[in-house]
């Protein structure tokens, strides 16, 4: 995961806007999610529009959520937990 300075500010939600097939909407998760996902996004080969998009698909509950539990499984499957 991203080197983090672990103040306050950054566990503030973040809002940010991106584009899910084709369609602009916003997602708001707290900066170590999106640095994370960044992570896994490049990992993959992937943007993190396509990243989101493919939790977006196989999501059953709101994004933020669905991007939240997403980074936890990808991070506790590389750890071994």
């Amino acid at each position: 995961m991203t080197a983090s300075s672990g103040g306050a500010n950054d566990v503030a939600i973040r809002k940010r806007s991106v584009e899910i097939a084709g369609h602009r909407t916003s997602v708001s998760i707290e900066q170590p999610f999106w640095d994370a996902l960044k992570d896994l996004a490049d990992r993959g080969g992937l943007s993190v529009n396509e990243l989101i998009t493919r939790i977006d698909g196989a999501r059953g509950n709101n994004l933020s959520s669905a991007i939240r539990v997403y980074v936890l499984r990808e991070f506790r499957k590389a750890g071994g937990a």
